[in-house]
């Protein structure tokens, strides 16, 4: 590789977006300073001036003390390089499970949270197919239509935490989930149909889970108590519960019995108002052999 072209690619990344700390997120900037933290000492333990040591790995200098200094996310190779350089003995590469989840947004972590100390989730999402429903591959379709645009960067972070979330389909014991899927949105084609296609025969394996329970509202139904937007409503094992609505408290999350009986009234009503899990799973199927 030219020199040229090393500085371009040290450039590129120094200045790439996605890998700054969120300084509204305190626990990431805790983590992500103590990483910093281990890999300055662990340089000067060893008696490597930051140039040298951006020189061994790869990178430039300023970047080097971005990162010692918590204002700046390592990528996992750079642990893994700097755990050789430096000798460490996999104690910096250990850390990097750690700085994947700080790379989710911090409400992404926080739902992922909430969700995997769930016993039961109600979950609709009148736009999209809900997001623990997602494949990889429509997830991505469905981010770069975004506007303004998200970089692939981004997109890929994104990508990483929808795919992390999907774990609460592995518990055991496993939380009893239902989600309620707006017909048009199985039916239009982003990402091509190819994506389409894959998409709805991941809904069927998703179906099958015998915890998970698939309802569609058709298209053609009169009435629809989902007007309003979405809902989700995680219920945990000692009796409590936290929700949430664009309709109510402005989306955020809620755990106030009052506005909770509202938005479980609400989601009960459009559950009645769909098809019920057998005969969506086989409008589901109609819907894959027309793709």
């Amino acid at each position: 590789m030219s020199v040229d072209t090393t500085e371009s690619r040290i450039k590129a990344e120094t200045d790439e977006p996605g890998w700054e700390v969120d300084p509204d997120d305190e626990w990431g900037m805790a983590v992500i300073g103590t990483v910093g933290r281990q890999l300055r000492l662990r340089r000067e333990a060893v008696g490597m001036r930051a140039a040298d040591f951006g020189t061994a790995v790869g990178y430039g200098e300023d970047l080097v003390y971005k990162i010692e200094g918590g204002k700046r996310i390592p990528r996992p190779e750079y642990l893994d390089k700097a755990d050789e350089v430096l000798e460490a003995g996999g104690l910096l590469a250990a850390m990097k499970e750690d700085v994947r989840k700080v790379r989710y947004p911090k409400k992404v972590r926080d739902l992922a949270q909430a969700e995997a100390k769930a016993v039961e989730l109600q979950l609709y999402d009148p736009l999209n197919i809900h997001g623990l429903l997602q494949t990889p591959e429509y997830a991505r379709a469905l981010l770069r239509m975004r506007r303004p645009a998200y970089s692939e960067e981004e997109v890929e972070r994104f990508i990483a935490a929808r795919v992390a979330r999907k774990a609460v389909f592995d518990r055991n014991p496993a939380p009893e989930i239902s989600f309620v899927l707006e017909e048009w949105t199985l039916r239009r084609p982003l990402g091509g149909k190819a994506v389409l296609r894959r998409q709805v025969e991941h809904l069927l394996e998703a179906g099958r889970l015998r915890n998970v329970e698939l309802q569609v509202m058709p298209m053609d139904c009169e009435g629809h108590a989902g007007v309003d937007g979405g809902i989700d409503v995680l219920k945990f094992a000692d009796g409590s519960a936290v929700g949430r609505s664009p309709v109510v408290a402005n989306g955020r999350p809620v755990c106030d019995l009052r506005q909770l009986r509202i938005l479980e009234l609400r989601y009960g009503i459009i559950r009645a108002q769909a098809l019920t899990p057998r005969e969506s799973t086989a409008f589901i199927e109609r819907l894959l052999g027309e793709t």
